[in-house]
């Protein structure tokens, strides 16, 4: 079973992060590259564009949002990519948003630990 963090990208680095993986199609505001200390920027992987207009990170939505999502990423080739990182060791996936219970790591760290 991988070991995989989610970890907000204004947090500051640790050395427990292991890969430290963006996976915002949007670079966050006010992160330069340097203090981001990434090792990926996998964009491929997030939401599509339509979809995180919809979402608007507003909770209500959710739930149509993790679904909606969930099938994009059955089509996703970008998923096997971390899948294959995050079977190589601990991967830390980062987000921007203010919620830490509704983002998109959220929904990618629990397909990649559970293996869907």
């Amino acid at each position: 079973m991988p070991l995989i963090a989610v970890k907000r990208i204004y947090e500051p680095p640790s050395p427990a992060d292991g890969r430290r993986v963006l996976v915002d199609r949007l670079w966050p505001r006010g992160v330069s590259k340097a203090r981001a200390q990434l090792d990926a920027w996998m964009k491929d992987v997030a939401p599509s564009p339509e979809l995180r207009r919809w979402f608007d990170h507003r909770p209500e939505r959710w739930p149509e949002f993790r679904r909606r999502y969930i099938d994009e990423l059955k089509s996703n080739p970008a998923l096997g990519a971390l899948r294959d990182m995050a079977a190589a060791g601990p991967v830390t996936l980062l987000y921007a948003a203010r919620d830490a219970a509704h983002n998109e790591a959220v929904v990618l760290a629990d397909r990649l630990s559970t293996g869907d």
